[in-house]
């Protein structure tokens, strides 16, 4: 299969996407938290092949992407009033909701569940698609599954060139890390991930929220989740990555310890001179933590070279969207943290 990569300010582009959607196909297409690739979300043989690309476990559940809140009731029911305020609030945007998924959806799209994560993504061309499709289109991030997402066309490419149809090259992804994602199907609305919309933000429109176990911790390999990113390894490269935490002085003194030949080292850009030698590479600056949303997964993607032995990693500290740029780093991680504090 050839696979086509065409840009998304091309009149004849989002016609041409939704037309491989119609018809079975597999698009990557660009949102502005990452790359997605879609397929007709209501198609059980479409959605098999997304699953068959990424390499995807099958109890991952998917996200079906709309046009608007006027569409969440046709793949949903028993919607909450804090539905529509949340997307009242932050649609078009990096929110996700988990509901109750109407007999339409797939379980193959819920990944087995009762249950349906669906977002209306903040990019003209993703909506355009859609819109034409005349589908919801489920799309996960479109890289290889466990791997770094997405942020670019060149990173789809790199993973799926010739696996899939069409790739929308929409340029760089401005939110740079996956949706928040919150599920009101429970008494108490519960944060099943970070992203774009903070806990912060999340809070001063629904008045009340649980963070889940997932978001901080390891969960074992048998619970059933509802959401994707929750349970397994996620966003890393080949190497091992180790967060080492503390202050910039104590971090650096004690990865300059262990750092050996073949190591690298992820900090921010103010750091950079405390790692001459060490192979740094930055992801934006502490300063400015929306530069290292942006620049996490290329960062990551940069660093998935069997070459690299072990990549020590800094991370941002507090909320808002650092929050979710600790998320993915400890996935990446597998949670492992050296407090550089305890350790000098």
């Amino acid at each position: 299969m050839k696979t086509q990569c065409l840009s998304a300010n091309l009149p004849e582009t989002a016609k041409i996407a939704a037309n491989i959607i119609k018809n079975g196909g597999l698009v990557a297409i660009p949102t502005e938290t990452v790359y997605g690739l879609g397929a007709n979300g209501l198609d059980e043989a479409a959605v098999a092949k997304i699953f068959e690309a990424k390499g995807r476990p099958q109890d991952n559940p998917l996200i079906l992407h709309i046009c608007g809140p006027e569409q969440i009731e046709l793949f949903c029911h028993h919607i909450p009033q804090k539905a529509y305020d949340l997307a009242e609030a932050f649609w078009p945007g990096p929110l996700t909701m988990v509901l109750p998924a109407r007999s339409n959806v797939p379980k193959r799209t819920t990944g087995g569940l009762s249950t349906v994560a669906v977002r209306c993504p903040d990019h003209d061309a993703a909506r355009e698609i859609i819109r034409l499709a005349g589908v919801p289109i489920a799309a996960p991030s479109a890289n290889i599954s466990g791997k770094p997402s997405t942020t670019t066309a060149q990173h789809v490419l790199h993973d799926h060139d010739g696996k899939i149809e069409l790739v929308v090259d929409g340029g760089p992804s401005r939110v740079g890390v996956e949706s928040t994602i919150v599920d009101l199907t429970e008494e108490r609305p519960r944060l099943l991930r970070p992203g774009g919309i903070t806990p912060e933000q999340l809070l001063a429109v629904l008045g009340d929220l649980v963070v889940d176990k997932a978001v901080t911790a390891q969960i074992d390999k048998d619970e059933v989740v509802k959401a994707p990113g929750m349970k397994y390894r996620h966003y890393a490269p080949q190497s091992q990555v180790v967060i080492v935490s503390g202050s910039r002085e104590k971090a650096a003194r004690y990865i300059r310890d262990h750092f050996e030949p073949g190591d690298r080292v992820l900090c921010f850009d103010e750091e950079l001179p405390l790692y001459e030698g060490c192979a740094p590479l930055s992801y934006g600056r502490e300063a400015d933590v929306n530069t290292l949303s942006a620049g996490l997964f290329a960062a990551l993607r940069e660093l998935d070279d069997p070459k690299i032995h072990q990549v020590y990693a800094r991370c941002p500290v507090g909320g808002g969207v650092a929050y979710a740029v600790q998320n993915r780093l400890k996935k990446a991680a597998a949670f492992h943290i050296v407090d550089a504090e305890e350790e000098v």
